[in-house]
């Protein structure tokens, strides 16, 4: 099961069911759906969304440190804002990606970057992981960003993952040069 994770501003918690409605605003809007095809469609309705995260909370019970999925929280507010999940990506389940998602409103924050930042970092200081990639559809300005943002450097293209166009951005373990953020 996922741990739970602090940075400066942001808890990263595992999802529980109770997270349907904040999650629904999150993944049943276009503007965050639209750049998660294939590996997930556009969430319907609170229902669906109840659906996915009893999914995704089985698959976190049964997964091995240190993918998961994590739901992103203010600190503060204990609102849910988004998601940040780290998976092995399709076909080979060789490598591992950091996804990031986040409520529309709260986008411009720093809070993806934020939230990707502090996964990177446990996954490849404390699980021994060599590297992690970003996978971003070559149209997503946003998402290239704040994959740099992260501290991830472009390593190409490649229709390797999901059949399709990718940017694909990666962060090595020998280039971690900054603390977490909430580590000092």
């Amino acid at each position: 099961m996922a741990e739970t994770l602090v940075s400066d501003r942001l808890v990263l918690r595992p999802w529980t069911l109770d997270d349907a409605d904040e999650a629904f605003e999150i993944y049943g809007r276009h503007e965050v759906a639209r750049w998660l095809s294939p590996a997930m469609g556009p969430v319907p309705d609170v229902g669906a969304m109840g659906m996915v995260l009893h999914h995704w909370i089985v698959e976190d019970e049964r997964a091995v440190a240190p993918t998961g999925r994590w739901a992103i929280e203010l600190q503060e507010q204990k609102r849910v804002i988004g998601g940040v999940a780290l998976l092995y990506l399709p076909p080979g389940g060789e490598d591992l990606e950091i996804s990031w998602h986040l409520a529309p409103d709260v986008w411009g924050h720093g809070y993806a970057s934020e939230a990707g930042h502090a996964v990177a970092h446990e996954a490849l200081q404390h699980h021994h992981v060599e590297e992690v990639f970003g996978v971003v559809r070559p149209e997503n300005e946003r998402a290239a960003a704040t994959a740099q943002r992260i501290g991830m450097e472009w390593a190409g293209e490649t229709e390797k993952y999901y059949g399709q166009l990718l940017q694909v951005y990666r962060l090595r373990a020998a280039d971690l040069d900054h603390p977490m953020p909430g580590q000092r």
